[in-house]
């Protein structure tokens, strides 16, 4: 099968109509008639064989082929805004501080430390890893260009884009045994830490209380406690592990808001290898997170 050559403005247009939601709308934003953005969509789903969006006189959505497509259009033109960049104007970064959430991507860190390095061979890294409010305070201060951190809610940083998102789950050992009666027996990492955070808020509003059995400070002590039947803790669903089994949703273990993977970095001489990273970093964690979930086994549920 011979793969169609697709024009760089014919993406631009289909990115205007699915981000304006109206041909009318997106011929304004790329200066053009309406006529020539719906030549251009068009076009476009010539070229792919496809329908992407459903237009109606008031009305504009995306096909599920449209919405798969949108992904993709916007990776590509985020990569070809930064081949422009290095062409045309050629950085002049020599070193990048890099901040990474230490229990966060432990699994996946090498593999994309070692593929950014590939991308960027002439810039030295510095890597920091600590806690994402470590990080972020850092950032704040001018102490690192980027950070890659965990976030729960909404951000309030200007320049962050989400990489990846994923369920929090209350994670106990195959032999907990849970007492509703009693407090809750939790393992918890040292303060600052934003499972911590959501623990205590968690527990807060399903008024039980709770207590501490085992503070640790890094991601394999928690994992070890757990493992030990100490107690139960929050986790990212992709840091279960054998031996450990997931607490169902309930009234003493109220439902979780995900967590969020978010790139983050203001400063302006290296906004054009931000992209390229986003990009590794959604790649190193799909390969990674797979790879864990296909070798874990499934966690015992709760009786």
């Amino acid at each position: 099968m011979k793969l169609p050559d697709l024009e760089m403005d014919l993406l631009r247009a289909f990115v205007a109509v699915a981000e304006a939601g109206s041909f009318t709308a997106a011929a304004e934003r790329v200066g053009r008639t309406q006529s020539a953005v719906s030549q251009k969509i068009l076009r476009l789903e010539e070229a792919l064989q496809m329908r992407v969006s459903e237009r109606t006189s008031r009305s504009l959505t995306l096909t599920r082929d449209g919405e798969r497509v949108l992904v993709a259009v916007r990776r590509l033109l985020d990569q070809y805004e930064s081949f422009l960049r290095e062409v045309f104007e050629p950085p002049n970064v020599s070193v990048l501080r890099l901040g990474v959430a230490e229990n966060l991507l432990q699994a996946q860190l090498p593999n994309f430390l070692a593929r950014l390095k590939s991308l960027y061979r002439d810039v030295q890294l510095e890597l920091t890893t600590d806690s994402s409010q470590h990080l972020l305070k850092a950032l704040e201060q001018k102490k690192l260009d980027v950070a890659i951190v965990g976030v729960i809610g909404k951000t309030s940083a200007r320049r962050s884009r989400v990489v990846w998102s994923e369920p929090l789950v209350w994670v106990a050992g195959a032999g907990f045994r849970d007492e509703p009666r009693y407090p809750a027996k939790l393992v918890m990492m040292q303060p600052p830490c934003i499972y911590r955070e959501i623990i205590a808020d968690s527990l807060a509003s399903a008024r039980r209380e709770w207590t501490p059995t085992c503070t640790v400070s890094n991601l394999g002590g928690m994992q070890a406690a757990i493992l030990g039947g100490l107690g139960v803790t929050v986790l990212s669903r992709s840091q279960v592990r054998d031996g450990m089994r997931v607490m169902p949703a309930s009234r003493n273990w109220p439902a979780l808001p995900p967590i969020k993977v978010e790139v983050m970095g203001d400063r302006t001489e290296i906004q054009h290898m931000i992209p390229p990273l986003v990009s590794l970093l959604q790649e190193s964690l799909e390969m990674g997170l797979a790879t864990n979930l296909e070798t874990s086994s499934n966690p015992a549920q709760a009786r």
